[in-house]
């Protein structure tokens, strides 16, 4: 399978979802990855990025929390359904969103190091992930704008879970580094996703996030 990288004007055009639109514009590899709609997560090439496997299961700090993330000022991740009355569905809510939140982090220059990035994802969502950021890098890209989160959904199994949640992309946008230039782009149906996740908990009792599947402009997210 052959891997292609957006250029700059290619990455001006991605959305700030970039946690989980992995696969736009090559995010997650060919097009050949793609059925029926459905954007599978590939694997990132390893030649470029760190192996999942070589990064242990990361711990909270000495104090017991998770790492701090801060986005800059002009990105806004809106979640909704942030209280279930279940507090292990809670948990994993807001390790979730905390994980969108890290790999925007990592991308926008907040987290260059990527701690948090590496804290909240596991096995392909993690390959995936480094894949994503090492393109925005490449592209002297970042993110702008705001992306909302809703219908979120937990089924949960033991210590693994499934996560399913819509975005909406239609006031995210790429901007350019060097100008600060915003390519804006028109709403469609294509600016709303589905999102299918998996989670599993680690010894340190975090839910990270080891697969994703999104599926672009999927009727059920549709306003």
């Amino acid at each position: 399978m052959t891997r292609r990288r957006p250029t700059t004007c290619t990455a001006l055009a991605l959305t700030a979802v970039v946690a989980l639109t992995l696969t736009a514009c090559g995010g997650g590899g060919s097009s050949s990855d793609k059925d029926q709609g459905t954007d599978k997560i590939a694997g990132a090439d390893t030649s470029e990025t760190p192996s999942a496997s070589a990064s242990p299961s990361p711990k909270p700090t000495a104090d017991g929390g998770r790492p701090k993330i801060q986005l800059p000022a002009d990105l806004k991740l809106v979640f909704e359904e942030t209280k279930t009355g279940d507090p292990v569905k809670d948990a994993i809510l807001s390790d979730s969103a905390e994980r969108l939140r890290a790999v925007d982090a990592a991308i926008t220059g907040t987290d260059p190091e990527g701690k948090a990035l590496h804290f909240y994802n596991a096995d392909k969502a993690l390959e995936a992930a480094l894949s994503w950021v090492v393109q925005f890098k490449d592209a002297d890209a970042t993110m702008t704008g705001e992306v909302r989160y809703y219908d979120r959904k937990v089924t949960r199994n033991g210590e693994t879970a499934v996560l399913t949640f819509c975005g909406d992309e239609s006031k995210g946008f790429g901007k350019d580094r060097k100008t600060g230039k915003v390519a804006k782009t028109p709403v469609t149906k294509d600016s709303y996703l589905l999102y299918n996740t998996k989670l599993v908990r680690n010894d340190a009792g975090v839910w990270r996030t080891t697969q994703i599947i999104s599926t672009r402009g999927a009727a059920q997210c549709q306003p």
